[in-house]
């Protein structure tokens, strides 16, 4: 099973970006998938943990999870450095930051930093990142292809602001693969 969490603040659609990427897994992927949400307080601005299990397989386990493969950053300032101890072995941290390159060397080598509210601002004219870290997270993961990525997005966007998330998609998804490769 591949388990991800990610982590954001109220308003900037971490759980969307969560339920996002399972449907398009489960959807169009041919996988299962389970996506939701842990709420603090809920208000705009305040820590949200948001979880998606995917797996082959049926998804029985409906817990947290605290061994992840993937943790998905919406905003650097929820970044802690000992979030390196809740990854698999192979697993990796996505973080959304506005310098990526602070990261490269600082770090532990399964950083993944991508500046996902610079894509999103040029594209939007606004500064929502969970569509972009989507990609990121397909990119890094492998676990889908933009294609089924825009098939998601269709039950969340019409017209102009589906276009513009897709662009958003293809935008990061090739940006994500210049990264890996690197």
């Amino acid at each position: 099973m591949t388990e991800i969490r990610w982590h954001g603040r109220g308003g900037q659609g971490a759980f969307t970006a969560s339920k996002l990427f399972g449907e398009a897994v489960a959807l169009y992927g041919g996988l299962h998938a389970l996506a939701f949400p842990s709420f603090g307080p809920e208000r705009r601005g305040a820590p949200v943990l948001a979880f998606t299990k995917i797996s082959a397989e049926k998804i029985e386990d409906r817990s947290d999870i605290r061994k992840c493969d993937y943790i998905v950053i919406l905003d650097e300032s929820l970044f802690d450095g000992n979030f390196i101890n809740d990854l698999k072995p192979e697993g990796k941290i996505i973080i959304n930051t506005s310098l990526p390159d602070k990261y490269k060397n600082h770090y532990d080598k399964r950083i993944i930093a991508v500046d996902a509210t610079g894509i999103s601002s040029s594209v939007l004219g606004k500064p929502i990142a969970n569509t972009a870290m989507t990609a990121v997270l397909a990119s890094v993961s492998g676990i889908a292809e933009p294609l089924i990525l825009y098939k998601a997005l269709k039950h969340y966007f019409k017209d102009e602001l589906l276009r513009k998330n897709m662009e958003i998609i293809t935008r990061t998804f090739d940006i994500s693969q210049n990264i890996i490769r690197q």
